[in-house]
């Protein structure tokens, strides 16, 4: 990227933000700090109101705007993938929401990149395996971002799995999730005094309450996500399996803490982060014959005593 085409990059990151840290400027583009630091002093001395604070970073005075941005043929295909998946694994409302966004990315482009758009969307298809499910049954996603930014409590009707229970709750929303085709609320439940998962397609009813928790410290996403797998104490697991079976294990890999995968020899080699030994144990026995444990050693010494235990049963 030549210095004109990234002095323009910096001034749209730093209209995409309040604050920018000039450490991430620096890491977006892998350049120096010094880079930075004349790549900013272009900017002024071409007229753009930045405010520079030491410690915290760059932003552009209040009030001031530029003209729409030009989007590269690249970037609007960009959004015309992800568009696709927005519209099979989330839900009404944020599809409609993207639709909208989408419609202001073609207005700015050029006509010919408008008919390449145009031509392109249908040779980009998401495709969903049968276990995964959208959540057209509610349009709760964009409603519990709305709280998330506004610092609102939501009051949710919850059917519990583990209970097959109902109940009642008022939330404090930190969070959202995709996992296992699902979608995830992690949120302070005043109910239970604690952090829960909320599965949101179990979400019955959602009502945004006048109760506001502007003062409550709560941690970010990632690090309640971090934080609670080192207290599950996660066990590395490595395999080996056959390739021919491989592709039987494709779905199912994802429910066992699947982590990655690949091509050693004739084998797959695949890697698992699990929080149950004996789980994963008796899933692995299923395609036991085709594979072979790398480690840990407590997984093979377990593997040997189901098979003893079977063994002794049809003597």
């Amino acid at each position: 990227m030549n210095r004109i085409d990234r002095i323009s990059a910096i001034l749209i990151q730093l209209q995409s933000r309040r604050v920018v840290k000039a450490g991430d400027i620096a890491d977006r583009f892998n350049i120096s700090l010094r880079t930075v630091y004349r790549d900013i002093k272009t900017l002024e001395e071409a007229g753009i109101p930045l405010i520079g604070e030491a410690g915290v970073g760059y932003s552009i005075m209040e009030g001031y705007r530029l003209p729409p941005v030009m989007f590269t043929r690249e970037e609007a295909t960009a959004f015309l993938t992800a568009g696709k998946f927005v519209e099979k694994l989330t839900d009404t409302s944020t599809m409609a929401q993207y639709q909208s966004a989408m419609y202001k990315v073609r207005a700015v482009l050029k006509s010919h990149e408008k008919d390449a758009l145009e031509n392109l969307d249908d040779s980009i298809e998401v495709l969903k395996s049968n276990s995964q499910k959208r959540a057209d049954n509610n349009d709760h996603i964009q409603t519990i971002l709305d709280c998330i930014i506004g610092k609102k409590v939501m009051c949710i009707d919850y059917f519990a799995a583990h209970s097959q229970q109902d109940s009642k709750r008022d939330v404090e929303p930190i969070g959202v999730f995709y996992l296992d085709s699902f979608w995830h609320l992690i949120g302070y439940c005043r109910l239970r005094g604690g952090y829960r998962d909320f599965r949101i397609d179990r979400i019955k009813k959602l009502v945004v309450t006048d109760k506001s928790y502007v003062n409550s410290k709560h941690p970010t996403l990632k690090d309640y996500i971090d934080k609670t797998a080192c207290e599950k104490h996660l066990e590395q697991v490595v395999i080996k399996v056959d390739k021919e079976i491989h592709n039987y294990l494709d779905h199912q890999k994802y429910y066992s803490g699947f982590v990655s995968e690949k091509t050693v020899g004739n084998k797959i080699e695949m890697t698992f982060l699990t929080i149950s030994i004996e789980m994963f144990a008796r899933w692995y026995m299923m395609f036991a014959d085709h594979s072979e444990i790398v480690k840990p050693d407590i997984l093979l010494q377990r593997i040997r005593e189901i098979t003893a235990g079977i063994t002794k049963k049809i003597k």
